[in-house]
């Protein structure tokens, strides 16, 4: 029967202020949804309709399944708190209440990753679709819940199915949320019941976004049509280990190194060896770009990229769960020990990095057992996914961690040679494990595929059509098979097997110590993450993850070949006990921000080629010791203050070589004035800030983006290039143009802190061909060197800004430039204007930028736009949990015109954190709204 529900029904009131915006945005709704009914839809909706849909959360509600009541205390800004008696009922509680202020979000996610987006928005998602079943996430999610979870974890999975199920009970599409009333007039859906495995499958989006470098991988063979080996080489520089640290300086892998030196190289033993390229290759890490062995040459490598375009070209449609498919992903998090901090016990900060969207991919909450004990062992707050139950970063009452994406490389691509009757390995033609699928499409045709796998995982190439094709065509040397029925493109991911993350988050959430800490990380094997921890008296790291042994140098760097045996994965994983760790260091801090893990001479392992450079880490650390240096003590402010860093360390390199160019125009001389003086720092209303970051992006632009292939630029971006294999420069009247191909927040030069690292290491050759231009625009000369290069950068960014900002340099401000729009990530995005209007928030105008601290990041190819942020930040405080703070980007509800849709993200722009209560007495006095929920 439906749950029944006695005293208010309404979603709290809040402050009188939030009220009277309520009511004003309520009577803005009524014209808007009218409008939108009788133009869009010949229908009308009312306020009714919008409110339907909002939770309830005072009075009670009868659920059945629950053992004995439970409490749901909101503060003014809606975030739960939920207090029970038993696991069951406390993550059942969660379900519901989750439900209650998302489901929406829930829904769509379940499809995506179950590959039925196509189910809910029709046609235009088939190819989506495609590609998702392909990947099969949902087949995983099914393995692991059946194989892989402990008891206890299915219990909690199947509570928490039970109260989302509880809350859908009973009620139309239009009563859960405001976007089904928009659906219904499509294509009548209805909400199917939530299962167990649909928050399993969660993890494996979660893991696909954050999965490495295979975006690496892809780039650097798309590069061969246009660069050579040492151009390539130049673009992907090695780690700088001397000047920006590496997480792990005083740990585990010190005990490893010993075993390392005295038996000889990583290769000897037969392991694949750290930062030194493909085996024989007799390339750095800068040269992983052309390490490659006789039978992947340069020519199959060439062969390569019209495949990998066509493949980009369905990865990049493929809608995000967390980040920016792959791209700029980051985060931030440090740990201080309480010996260098105010009140004489560790703090813990984490921010991280991932695509904005409405709402935030986190949930803010706290799951309380009123007394902890053998059947209720919970007392955890944090952040947790909307659809998944337990807390994913946070504290409890003893222990406290963070995370940031570690970078460790688990994926690979292969190229397939293909058969009718099957693929090639190792001389003999292999048959296909083939399924078939049916996808169902909302208002159309349903479709049949074949997926189809060979050893290395499923065939991504099938899903692109043109991938076919090309591959028939596609030159390769004597010592790759022949040609045949062409070439696909497989994927190897650790992901794509079961594992026990799921296991490893209520197993973190309970842990009280290091020791349990540790053990519970080693759950988490997919994605690999860098975890900190707290605890009253220590602080530590450790890196999980199931990380492949490769058989033969370093497979990830580029495409392998699928039929050579040598280039397989050996099924081995690098042991939890030898992957690194550091415990209480004397330096008394650790950071993490997706640099190197550890220095590439002192481990025998790769976990990757492919780090960030370390830009944000360097910075972090600088800050914490410039602060111990000065003898000072660091408060949670200063943590705060650290998070909000918005320092350009490009900007400390180029801008004293930019004021000494002499430039003769005096409107270019105005804006080069900007810069006299400027501390680097780009506040949302620094002018500086607008002009350095226009000039950077044309540096970038003169000397790299154009020189790139089209596979990687701007879609729309034309020019005029060379014929590819020209030998010498080309006469102007053989030219082709070519136009870029990729969106303008995926394309490159992206300007993140690996372009930080090409242009530093470029800087002292003033004579590079990568300073030099082809030709001027209009009757500008080309550039021949480094500061003729700068000098036009300088004169396009001024008339740039003019076109953007206008001609009066007093009015530029970088925020006019950097904003930030939220949007629905479903009928916000793709739905007609008016539906936009209805579900977006914005713009707001940010300071940071790109591989700072401050992390808004934008992607100098195609724009100053925001695209990814701090996803939310926190500082716990480990002498006072009631003193920790934290900030969402959104707000706790999905609900487009609740109260809590945006109300946090006034306050996150500004870089103010809320209080964080914790314990009773706190959780009692920020109560706005208590619920109970009632056997």
């Amino acid at each position: 029967m439906p749950p029944t529900t006695t005293a208010s029904s309404g979603q709290q009131p809040g402050k009188s202020g939030r009220k009277k915006g309520r009511r004003a945005r309520l009577v803005v709704l009524v014209l808007v949804l009218a409008l939108v009914g009788a133009v869009a839809y010949g229908g009308y909706w009312s306020v009714s309709t919008v409110r339907a849909s909002f939770p309830q959360t005072k009075g009670s509600i009868e659920l059945a399944g629950l053992s004995g009541p439970v409490d749901v205390k909101r503060d003014s800004y809606g975030i739960p708190q939920i207090y029970a008696s038993s696991d069951a009922d406390l993550f059942m509680a969660q379900g519901y209440v989750q439900a209650q202020d998302r489901f929406y979000e829930m829904d769509v996610r379940r499809h995506m990753t179950s590959g039925r987006l196509s189910e809910m928005f029709g046609k235009g998602q088939v190819s989506n679709d495609e590609f998702l079943r392909t990947l099969g996430w949902d087949r995983v999610a099914k393995k692991e819940y059946d194989t892989k979870l402990s008891a206890s974890t299915k219990k909690y999975l199947q509570a928490y199915a039970k109260g989302v199920n509880a809350y859908l009970q009973g009620k139309s599409a239009e009563q859960i949320s405001l976007e089904y009333a928009a659906l219904g007039f499509e294509n009548d859906y209805k909400p199917e019941q939530w299962t167990p495995v649909d928050s399993v499958a969660w993890l494996k989006a979660m893991a696909w976004d954050l999965r490495g470098n295979m975006q690496d991988e892809i780039d650097r063979a798309l590069m061969t049509s246009r660069l050579g080996p040492k151009q390539i080489a130049d673009l992907y520089p090695e780690y700088p280990y001397s000047r920006n640290q590496a997480i792990v300086q005083e740990g585990q892998y010190n005990e490893l190194t010993q075993t390392f030196e005295q038996n000889g190289s990583s290769q000897e033993n037969g392991l694949s060896g750290t930062g030194t390229g493909t085996s024989g290759s007799g390339t750095s890490t800068g040269g992983t770009a052309t390490g490659t062995s006789a039978s992947t040459s340069s020519s199959t490598a060439s062969a390569l990229q019209s495949q990998l375009s066509g493949l980009y070209s369905v990865l990049d449609d493929v809608p995000t769960a967390v980040g920016v498919n792959g791209q700029g992903i980051g985060s931030n998090s440090w740990v201080v020990a309480g010996s260098h901090t105010i009140t004489g016990k560790p703090l813990l900060a984490n921010d991280p990095h991932l695509s904005a969207s409405l709402p935030s991919v986190w949930y803010q909450m706290g799951l309380h057992c009123r007394s902890v004990s053998s059947t209720c062992q919970y007392d955890v707050s944090g952040y947790t996914f909307a659809g998944m139950p337990g807390v994913v970063i946070g504290h409890n009452a003893k222990i406290a961690w963070g995370m940031t994406n570690s970078g460790v490389d688990v994926t690979d691509l292969y190229l397939e040679k293909l058969s009718g009757d099957g693929y090639l390995y190792d001389g003999t033609t292999k048959p296909f494990t083939a399924r078939e699928e049916t996808i169902k499409v909302a208002g159309g045709t349903s479709k049949k595929i074949v997926v189809r796998e060979t050893n290395n995982g499923p065939l991504l190439s099938d899903r692109y059509d043109e991938l076919v094709k090309v591959g028939k065509k596609a030159t390769v040397d004597n010592a790759a098979p022949d040609r045949g029925d062409g070439y696909g493109v497989a994927l190897r991911w650790t992901a794509l097997d079961p594992g026990t993350s799921m296991d490893a988050v209520f197993a973190m959430d309970k842990a009280s110590n290091w020791s349990e800490f540790r053990e519970a990380a080693a759950l988490f094997d997919v994605p690999s993450q860098n975890l900190v921890y707290a605890d009253s008296e220590n602080i530590g790291y450790t890196l999980p993850g199931r990380i492949p042994i490769r058989a033969k140098g370093d497979t990830g760097a580029i495409p392998a070949p699928g039929w050579d045996p040598k280039y397989a994965w050996t099924g081995k994983y690098i042991e939890q006990g030898e992957l690194p760790y550091e415990y209480n260091p004397e330096r008394g801090f650790i950071v993490t921000a997706n640099q190197a893990v550890v220095d590439k001479d002192k481990y025998p392992y790769t976990l990757t080629t492919d780090w960030g450079y370390g830009t944000r880490s360097q910075r972090i650390t600088d800050l914490i010791e410039q602060k111990i240096k000065g003898g000072g003590k660091i408060s949670t402010d200063d943590m705060r203050q650290m998070q909000l860093d918005n320092s350009s360390e490009i900007a400390k390199l180029l801008v004293p070589k930019l004021l000494k160019i002499d430039v003769a125009d005096k409107d270019v001389r105005q804006a080069q004035e900007l810069l006299e003086g400027w501390d680097y720092t780009q506040d949302a209303d620094s002018a500086a800030a607008a002009y350095f970051n226009a000039v950077w992006r044309n540096i970038l632009k003169l000397a790299f983006g154009n020189k790139l292939p089209k596979e990687l630029r701007v879609k729309g971006q034309c020019l005029w290039v060379d014929p590819v294999n020209t030998v010498g420069p080309a006469d102007e009247a053989d030219k082709v143009r070519e136009c870029g191909q990729r969106d303008a927040d995926q394309a490159q030069p992206d300007g993140g802190d690996r372009w930080f690292e090409v242009v530093r290491q470029l800087m002292d050759d003033e004579n590079s061909d990568w300073w030099k231009t082809p030709r001027g625009v209009g009757d500008r000369p080309p550039a021949t060197n480094r500061d003729e290069l700068f000098k036009r950068a300088m004169i396009d960014a001024r008339w740039e800004l003019t076109a953007k900002l206008g001609k009066d340099i007093d009015t530029w401000s970088w925020g006019r430039l950097h904003r930030l729009f939220l949007k629905n990530q479903t009928m916000g995005i793709e739905g007609p204007g008016l539906l936009q209007y209805m579900l977006n928030r914005g713009p707001w105008k940010l300071s940071g930028g790109e591989a700072t601290v401050n992390a808004t990041g934008w992607n100098a190819a195609g724009g100053y736009g925001v695209v990814w942020v701090p996803s939310m930040r926190m500082v716990v405080n480990l002498g006072d949990l009631d003193k920790s703070k934290w900030i969402n980007l959104t707000g706790a509800s999905g609900h487009a015109y609740s109260a809590h849709y945006t109300d946090q993200t006034g306050k996150w722009v500004k870089g103010e954190l809320l209080d964080w209560s914790f314990s009773d007495d706190a959780v009692d006095k920020s109560t706005s709204d208590s619920l109970v929920l009632k056997p």
